[in-house]
């Protein structure tokens, strides 16, 4: 049976090879990205090349409500979701004090909360139907200190550390 994956950060780079790689293998898919043109191709693309469904959402993980609005329309719409891939991210290079506070701020609303809360909210249904998988993008970065990203590798540490508790 075809399972249902949503990924996020879908509109390029490794969640957009992600998407290929679940449609190659028949499953159905619930692509989130803030560029509603390029989910748009993608969805495009998969539906042609495998004919499976795909579903898009445009949303700013940035938005601290964006997590809650993904659930609650998929909720609404009767999706049911086996495959969570927390896969939006990004980073920002300079020293820390000298980097402007929004920029890091919302690496971290990204990188960080946007994440935990959509394990939050899809990880009680996949423990009730004792089913379920969650991929959590992390980095090298998260196994090191990151002069010059200070922020960066400590969000993906974040991700690594918090994924691996989850698991345990």
């Amino acid at each position: 049976m075809a399972q249902t994956a949503v990924i996020t950060g879908a509109s390029s780079g490794i969640g957009a090879e992600l998407a290929r790689i679940h449609a190659e293998h028949g499953g159905g898919l619930v692509l989130v990205a803030r560029r509603k043109d390029r989910l748009e191709q993608l969805k495009n693309e998969l539906q042609a090349n495998h004919e499976v469904p795909v579903e898009i959402i445009a949303e700013d993980l940035n938005d601290e409500g964006a997590p809650q609005r993904i659930f609650n329309q998929l909720r609404a719409s009767g999706t049911r979701i086996d495959i969570l891939i927390n896969n939006a991210g990004f980073g920002g290079r300079g020293r820390f004090h000298e980097r402007d506070w929004a920029d890091d701020r919302s690496m971290i609303q990204v990188n960080i909360v946007a994440l935990s809360a959509l394990t939050r909210l899809f990880l009680p249904d996949m423990v009730a139907l004792k089913s379920g998988k969650i991929l959590n993008v992390s980095s090298t970065a998260a196994l090191m200190p990151g002069p010059l990203q200070a922020v960066y590798y400590a969000t993906k540490a974040y991700v690594t550390y918090f994924s691996n508790a989850l698991a345990e």
